[in-house]
């Protein structure tokens, strides 16, 4: 799936600059994209691409999608990308990649012209979610690296886990999983009964506080394993690359934060409107 882009900012999706015109049975792509995931495991042979094909339609109107095979003369994979280090070849690595007056035919178009946001919107709400239960496993991972480090390592004469720092760590890393645990299985659930659009508020909710919470444990196991933590020895410094990057995919925290702020003023003013 191709969104990101290197020259524009890619959290506002309107922003994208790919253009995708229409000539005769054809539709001519250029532009360029970055950070699109699985792009470098050859297998991926075809590609669905976001871009422009009217800029002067409403904001969210502008976008279309269309499918790209890979092998198509004009569509360039350039580099992979590494993630703080890190080039995630097991999930097929992050590619950086251009369209230079690529043809397709027009048959590719995916819906119609201009439908390109509103399917964004549709897949991204169950991606959400789908990240923040895997984020979940790693937590669990995590605590699970800390405890077995703390058991059987011995500082100033007794193990680490007799040290009240390290158990604070451990209590409170159990405590947000299951804290985080009950607010996902809460949007799923709510995604289930009401749909993606009726959770929308708690699917904003889990991305917001997924990536932080996993980030803090992964952090104390990191401390936990002293200056192995941070290397290839273990699977924490990995983990926290991939978590650190949820903070971005999907939108970063920044965005979601402001939309969860306007829906909860919206709510607070209903209440007061109808209580007045």
């Amino acid at each position: 799936f191709a969104m990101t882009e290197p020259n524009v900012a890619s959290s506002d999706a309107t922003n994208i600059g790919t253009s995708i015109v229409r000539d005769g049975d054809e539709y001519v792509i250029n532009g360029s994209k970055w950070w699109i995931t699985g792009a470098m495991n050859p297998n991926a042979k075809i590609f669905i691409v976001m871009g422009k094909t009217d800029p002067d339609a409403d904001r969210h109107r502008q976008q279309s999608m269309i499918l790209v095979e890979r092998d198509t003369p004009g569509f360039e994979i350039h580099r992979g990308m590494h993630v703080l280090g890190y080039d995630d070849r097991e999930h097929g690595g992050h590619a950086d990649l251009s369209f230079t007056d690529v043809r397709v035919p027009a048959t590719n178009l995916i819906g119609g012209e201009g439908d390109g946001f509103s399917i964004a919107q549709a897949r991204l709400g169950p991606g959400r979610i789908h990240h923040c239960m895997r984020s979940i496993g790693i937590a669990e991972r995590a605590v699970e690296l800390m405890c077995a480090r703390a058991e059987e390592r011995v500082a100033f004469g007794r193990p680490l886990a007799d040290q009240g720092v390290i158990r604070d760590w451990i209590a409170e890393s159990r405590v947000r999983i299951e804290q985080l645990r009950l607010l996902v299985l809460k949007t799923a659930w709510l995604m289930d009964t009401v749909g993606n659009k009726g959770a929308h508020t708690e699917i904003q909710a889990i991305k917001i506080a997924t990536p932080a919470t996993v980030q803090w444990i992964l952090d104390k196991a990191i401390q936990v394993h002293g200056a192995g933590g941070l290397s290839q020895d273990f699977l924490l410094a990995n983990m926290y690359a991939h978590i650190r990057t949820l903070r971005f995919a999907d939108g970063p925290d920044e965005v979601h934060k402001n939309a969860l702020a306007k829906s909860e003023l919206r709510r607070q003013a209903a209440r007061r409107k109808a209580q007045a």
